[in-house]
């Protein structure tokens, strides 16, 4: 192979790699969210870190619901429905938890 053709197939696998990063960057900040949550829970906050994850599952439902499928990278997991219905039911159970539980002198 030439030099020239050593140049265009490196041009497309970094191409292919900053695409597999852009796809998924959708996943990525509802990640990054999951994490905060995860992070108040530890520090013993754990109703605003529910609230917090359940919010965070809106918004991965909320994603899957506006971007097309070849934009959502991992959260495309089943149909989008399928996605979108499961995301939603988990965030919204999780908002309910978060609010309806006396706080009993926590935050």
């Amino acid at each position: 192979m030439s030099d020239d053709a050593d140049d265009r197939v490196d041009a497309v696998r970094r191409a292919r790699k900053a695409h597999g990063f852009i796809v998924n960057i959708p996943y990525y900040a509802v990640i990054a969210v999951i994490v905060v949550a995860a992070g108040l829970v530890l520090i013993d906050r754990w109703r605003r870190g529910t609230f917090v994850f359940g919010s965070a599952m809106l918004l991965g439902a909320a994603i899957r619901a506006l971007l097309p499928a070849n934009r959502v990278g991992l959260l495309q997991v089943r149909s989008k429905p399928f996605d979108i219905a499961a995301m939603a039911s988990m965030g919204a159970m999780m908002l309910w938890l978060s609010t309806s539980i006396d706080a009993l002198g926590t935050a």
